[in-house]
């Protein structure tokens, strides 16, 4: 069957994260596109569960590795082996994070506050770092083009009290993303950041909790969102019908920021 406009055979794509929820959405778009994938995860039985579900969905090659993107070296040891084994790199969403489980500014410790930016903000921007530095290499050769993605929260736009540091890395990485786009435009390489409203994942909890009743009420679309709401988001930017989108913060959260109050 044509993949046409969205046709990802011979493109190789990284999702960090990608053997559950939102990571794993993404990366099933790219698979239905005929994509590869490289997924790192660090969980050996999620990452052969994600791979079995994405070769039969479609993908080109997957490969999977256990990579703990709070550990730079790690990173660069992954994109060696991942060059290794694929010879390029086209897309890399930067996804693995954790939520927050702090309550209150006041009370968050050192010890929270700092493992936390360690994988949330430090880890994506080691990921997005290294990726840049394989296009940039492919685009002087000859070859330009690429697609960097980073996954945002609501929390970039919108107060969240109690976890500073989870908002902070967020924002964060907003800024980091559009420093990449004017960067690396010159090499056609794009920088673009996902905010996710509530998504029903293993680290949210299912569509029946309270909170995803409560906030499900208040979204034009009456409801939470699903990994499987990632699929399109990662085809698009997967490919090069995404090629002038750039700097751009992407949000997939069913209207919830506009809805009225």
């Amino acid at each position: 069957m044509s993949k046409g406009l969205f046709d990802l055979t011979g493109k190789v794509t990284l999702v960090t994260g990608g053997n559950s929820g939102i990571g794993f959405g993404f990366a099933m778009g790219v698979a239905k596109m005929g994509g590869d994938l490289e997924i790192w995860g660090r969980s050996a039985e999620k990452n052969a569960a994600a791979k079995a579900e994405l070769e039969a969905a479609g993908a080109g090659r997957v490969v999977t590795r256990q990579v703990d993107v709070s550990k730079e070296d790690q990173i660069i040891a992954g994109y060696a082996a991942l060059m290794a084994a694929h010879g390029r790199i086209d897309c890399v969403f930067a996804n693995s994070g954790a939520s927050a489980q702090a309550n209150s500014f006041l009370t968050l410790t050192n010890e929270e506050y700092h493992s936390l930016i360690d994988l949330n903000l430090h880890g994506a921007y080691y990921t997005l770092r290294e990726a840049a530095k394989l296009m940039v290499q492919r685009a002087e050769a000859g070859e330009p083009g690429g697609s960097l993605v980073a996954c945002g929260s609501l929390s970039m736009f919108m107060g969240l009290p109690g976890k500073p540091h989870y908002a902070g890395s967020k924002a964060a990485l907003g800024a980091i993303i559009r420093g990449m786009a004017v960067e690396f435009g010159k090499y056609a390489i794009r920088a673009n950041i996902i905010a996710p409203g509530l998504i029903s994942t293993g680290m949210t909890g299912d569509d029946q909790t309270p909170v995803a009743k409560f906030m499900g009420g208040k979204t034009p679309i009456p409801r939470v969102g699903y990994p499987a709401d990632f699929e399109g988001i990662g085809a698009f930017l997967a490919s090069d019908a995404s090629s002038f989108v750039t700097g751009e913060t992407i949000t997939v959260d069913g209207g919830y920021m506009v809805r009225p109050m």
